[in-house]
């Protein structure tokens, strides 16, 4: 199976610790010709951590994708009805977006994108990146 061509949405959302791995894959997606449309969340696109400045991630993501990031709800709800990709991967996908996914919130371009991709039935790849153990304690 080849990804050359196919029109794929990458999100990245607020686990900042893995940018930079999340970053590399979405290289190497870039690399075998994927047509690649970066998504943040809120926190990922206006955040600076430890991890890095938001201007800094931002310009190399859309340096390497060659478009401009999808960041605000009202840009990413048009991504269904339009069949903008053949797959959506969130990498990283935090515990929080991860959260909200189960949980019907749509309230970021990342959630919102999630939900307009899913109408038309298509995959959704989630790089589930969390420090708390997706897990509850009984």
């Amino acid at each position: 199976m080849t990804i050359e061509n196919k029109k794929i949405g990458f999100c990245l959302t607020g686990s900042f610790c893995t940018f930079r791995k999340s970053i590399e894959q979405l290289k190497k997606i870039v690399n075998l010709n994927a047509d690649v449309y970066p998504i943040m969340s809120f926190n990922s696109y206006n955040c600076d951590t430890k991890f890095g400045k938001s201007k800094d991630f931002i310009d190399e993501i859309e340096l390497i994708t060659n478009k401009k990031i999808i960041h605000s709800i009202q840009d990413a709800e048009p991504i269904g009805p339009k069949r903008m990709f053949d797959i959506l991967i969130i990498a990283p996908c935090s515990g929080n977006t991860i959260s909200k996914l189960a949980n019907d919130i749509i309230d970021t371009p990342v959630t919102m994108a999630v939900k307009s991709h899913l109408r038309n039935e298509k995959p959704v790849v989630l790089a589930i990146s969390t420090n708390n153990a997706l897990s509850r304690k009984c």
